[in-house]
């Protein structure tokens, strides 16, 4: 007796592999690390001070009691939630998925800092950049993947094209059932349906539609 196989599994493990999954966040961690050094880079240039690595792996630099480092912990939001947000949308495009990945994203930086500064961090201007960055991501990034996912799908006429662009014209009577009623389509990307006159896909002239013998009877 042959054995019943399982029903694939639901979920985000059957929809993305873990290899995918992987790829993923190194790719999110990666443009993260980018966007911070580009943007840490452009303000040490139009402030005079002298760029390092400590600005971007550590924690020191993000402190309530400079403006530089109020600068510092606004670029970590800036960066951390509308640019990650922005990325989670165009490379993820899930919702459910947004949570993961963003507090995936902010974890990992936690675990590099730690270990390049060799403590974990100790201002409490550091933590609050990172946490509001989380929440302003997985805000961005699920109304972002929410809005991509409802989005109406546009069904083309015949050759499967995208959204057909329609104008409605009604004929003499509208409304009142004195006319006949007109709708014209794009010629090369749809089809007119509906009764009352239209003009053929080839364009050699109108055509009226007429009744059938059950209808005209009735």
């Amino acid at each position: 007796m042959a054995r019943r196989r399982r029903p694939p599994r639901s979920g985000a493990l059957a929809e993305l592999p873990p290899l995918k999954i992987l790829s993923q966040i190194a790719l999110l961690q990666t443009l993260y690390y980018l966007t911070a050094t580009t943007l840490l880079i452009f303000t040490s240039l139009v402030a005079g001070t002298p760029f390092s690595l400590d600005l971007v792996f550590g924690w020191d630099s993000v402190r309530g009691d400079t403006t530089q480092g109020w600068l510092s912990g606004f670029l970590w939001v800036l960066t951390g939630g509308l640019f990650m947000a922005a990325a989670i949308v165009v490379l993820i495009g899930r919702s459910k998925l947004v949570l993961d990945f963003a507090l995936s994203l902010h974890g990992i930086h936690l675990v590099v800092v730690w270990f390049y500064s060799g403590e974990l961090p100790r201002h409490t201007a550091w933590w609050l950049s990172m946490g509001v960055a989380s929440a302003v991501g997985v805000a961005l990034g699920t109304w972002g993947c929410r809005y991509r996912e409802l989005r109406p799908i546009s069904f083309g006429g015949i050759g499967g094209g995208t959204a057909v662009p329609t104008r409605g014209v009604l004929g003499s009577g509208e409304g009142s059932g004195g006319g006949d009623a007109r709708l014209d389509v794009d010629e090369e990307q749809g089809f007119s349906r509906g009764r009352g006159r239209g003009r053929g896909r080839d364009g050699a002239g109108d055509y009226e539609m007429v009744k059938m013998n059950g209808e005209a009877e009735r």
